[in-house]
């Protein structure tokens, strides 16, 4: 992000000191804005005035972070304002006493609050954090893959690459659908009178009209003769032909076929009776 943005340190006409538009990250002017930030008073109006000026000379960076992640479909002012939100995180936690440079803490800081806002706003569905954190990985793994072989990784090869059982992966591969599912009512097409999605899924079943007629046909079984009931029941239940269920029921495959006729007749007629 380079040289253009931290703050030069001047003295005003009170002897406090004030706050230029001279910005470079490497000169150490975060650092001393922040240990003179932690000197003052709680209500002193520099506090704010210190604050503001270190928020602007790290906007760049924070922009640049939540840049990274706009592939992901989130808006971006969402994922810039997740990343502001970790720049003051970093602001009110650093420890100026620990000798470290404020970029090198504010940094991760920053991504780490775009991640934690991909994982708590994002999702749909909602998925174990372990989950969502593989996802992640798993992603960044697949393109690095594919950039290297010109192929997508099989399920071994990423549950290999993320040190992760072969189950483990095919659950993180589910997770994808998980985070942006396709709602029912999405329309396909372009046209006013376009399908949606859920009108193009499964088909028409058969099944629903003749349920009626199977619980009605069930009182009327059990009316039938044993021997007449156990012959349909092994026709059009159990797949038999007349000839095994002939067989079974030691008679002829003739008296079979008369008997399944008969009690077919007789069904049809109480079916019919109350129609």
């Amino acid at each position: 992000m380079g040289g253009s943005c931290s703050a030069a340190l001047t003295v005003d006409r009170s002897g406090a000191r004030a706050l230029s538009t001279r910005t470079d990250y490497d000169d150490g002017h975060a650092e001393a804005l922040l240990d003179e930030l932690g000197s003052l008073q709680d209500k002193d109006p520099r506090r704010e005035r210190i604050r503001t000026e270190l928020v602007r000379m790290h906007l760049p960076i924070a922009r640049g972070i939540a840049r990274r992640y706009a592939q992901y479909g989130e808006p971006i002012e969402d994922v810039q304002q997740a990343a502001m939100l970790g720049l003051v995180k970093a602001i009110n936690r650093f420890d100026v006493s620990r000798g470290e440079r404020f970029l090198a803490y504010a940094a991760p800081t920053m991504t780490g609050e775009v991640k934690r806002h991909f994982r708590d706003r994002t999702w749909l569905l909602r998925m174990p954090r372990r989950l969502q954190e593989l996802r992640l990985e798993m992603r960044e793994a697949r393109q690095d893959f594919f950039h290297e072989h010109d192929r997508v990784p099989t399920v071994p090869e990423l549950a290999e690459i993320l040190h992760i059982s072969q189950e483990e992966a095919i659950e993180v591969v589910g997770t994808f659908d998980a985070y942006r599912p396709i709602s029912l009512d999405t329309p396909v097409g372009d046209g006013e009178d376009a399908e949606t999605f859920g009108e193009l899924l499964g088909e028409y079943d058969t099944a629903i009209e003749e349920a009626a007629d199977h619980i009605a046909l069930r009182p009327l079984l059990d009316k039938l003769p044993e021997r007449q009931r156990m012959i349909l029941l092994h026709r059009f239940y159990g797949n038999k032909t007349q000839t095994e269920i002939a067989e079974l029921m030691n008679l002829s495959q003739m008296h079979v076929s008369r008997l399944i006729s008969r009690s077919l007749a007789a069904l049809q007629a109480e079916l019919l009776k109350d129609a």
